[in-house]
């Protein structure tokens, strides 16, 4: 297998992996089983992880420990789960970063997105499936789920085995090569953990530059719209008694059409990158545009109290009659928007980063995973137009501010690299 094979062969296994966690982790986000915390704040153990991506998946198992819906099992396993996400994200932006170049890291990402995102489909097609016309979920069903959902993760966490250690030449960050690191002799406890607060450092370092603040603005507002689409718009859904028997059965219905937009979002924007000739702008700004469209047909759709009421759900009606097809068009069009997002923040950090590739991928997702939390605890208590209102301020924000570091990142680098190809 030559090189470029190798890692295009590393770049899939990784997204058929996630995949398949994925299937199992975000089908429990639109199933809505509650309004509990499914993402706490990810404190990010930041250390080297060239060649060793493969270990931190044996964390990830953890997520599957919630089989009651009792609360302190809701919010152990969201601890768990965020400690395991913090090494997994960590691990996954370094493997896509010391498998990519500069003329294939945008390829890469959205490979490795639309594989990601081809989980909305899988579970949640069952859900749609099993549960239509229910309005209330037993016991037995949601055992059945999540049994199914575990076996699914475990088969996730093994397919990382199989990701091999890429050849040293043309890779992003070699200039810092992997060589000395393998030709140590096995490090003791103390060396391991100097390493590991070095990196903490350097993450710190990193915080406070420019480019990575501009950046955790738009970063910020990936996390809030994550947080509202994997979880408080399945709600919403769910809430609406307008929608009839079906209420239950669209949130699978939703979460499909969420995958639908991530991955058609993932394939345009990643696969035909090389043919994009004006850089990663113009598809932050379809994103942008996509999501306000999104916004509003949701403000019209959605009753204001839908986010927070009751088990019984609400009557109410918005400015129109809640429409089933408008609903599942507003999922298709925040997944699309997401997917326009995230290919393009991964892009430019493993371009911008190719050096710091495993603290700058561990700050993104600090970021995005606190205001995830953030956005998870004012769901409950406001109300839905606000929630759009905090959204579409965040995302005018973000928005500019991506536009101001590739700017800045494309005026620097034209004059040594085909910039343009990514």
């Amino acid at each position: 297998m030559s090189p470029e094979s190798k890692k295009l062969f590393n770049i899939i296994i990784l997204g058929v992996a996630f995949m398949f966690m994925f299937t199992a982790f975000q089908t429990c986000g639109n199933v809505a089983l509650g309004n509990y915390l499914w993402r706490v704040l990810c404190f990010k153990f930041d250390h080297s992880l060239r060649g060793h991506h493969r270990r931190t998946s044996n964390l990830y198992v953890c997520q599957r420990l919630v089989l009651q819906p009792f609360p302190w099992s809701f919010y152990t396993a969201s601890v768990f789960i965020g400690i395991a996400a913090a090494v997994l994200w960590t691990a996954q932006g370094n493997c896509l970063t010391i498998n990519s170049d500069e003329h294939t890291i945008g390829r890469n990402s959205g490979i490795f997105w639309a594989l990601l995102q081809s989980s909305l489909f899988f579970g949640n097609l069952y859900i749609y499936f099993a549960w239509q016309g229910k309005t209330q979920i037993s016991e037995k069903d949601r055992r059945t789920v999540f049994i199914a959902l575990t076996v699914i993760s475990l088969v996730g966490t093994v397919l990382f085995f199989l990701i091999r250690k890429p050849d040293s030449e043309n890779v992003l960050g070699e200039e810092e090569s992997c060589d000395d690191q393998d030709m140590e002799a096995p490090e003791s406890a103390q060396n391991n953990v100097t390493k590991a607060v070095d990196a903490f450092k350097k993450s710190l370092k990193l915080c406070v530059t420019k480019e990575m603040l501009l950046l955790s603005v738009t970063t910020a507002y990936t996390g809030l719209e994550l947080t509202f689409f994997s979880g408080v718009y399945g709600t919403c859904i769910g809430a609406v008694n307008k929608f009839g028997t079906e209420e239950k059965s669209l949130i699978g219905l939703s979460g499909i059409f969420i995958g639908t937009g991530e991955i058609l979002g993932g394939s345009l924007f990643g696969l035909l990158s090389k043919n994009n000739r004006f850089g990663r702008n113009p598809v932050v700004l379809l994103g942008s545009l996509v999501h306000l469209i999104a916004f509003y047909l949701i403000f019209l759709n959605m009753p204001g109290d839908a986010p927070i009421a009751p088990v019984e759900g609400t009557d109410s009606v918005a400015y129109i009659r809640p429409s089933k097809e408008v609903a599942i068009l507003c999922s298709f069009l925040l997944g699309l928007g997401d997917s326009c997002f995230n290919t393009q923040l991964l892009s430019i950090l493993g371009f911008l980063y190719s050096e710091d590739s495993a603290p700058a991928f561990a700050v993104f997702k600090f970021v995005q995973s606190i205001c995830a939390a953030v956005a998870f605890f004012y769901s409950n208590y406001l109300l839905l137009h606000w929630q759009l209102l905090v959204m579409v301020i965040f995302g005018f924000l973000g928005t500019v501010s991506f536009f101001t570091v590739e700017w800045d990142a494309a005026a620097i680098v034209a004059r040594g690299s085909d910039y343009r190809s990514i």
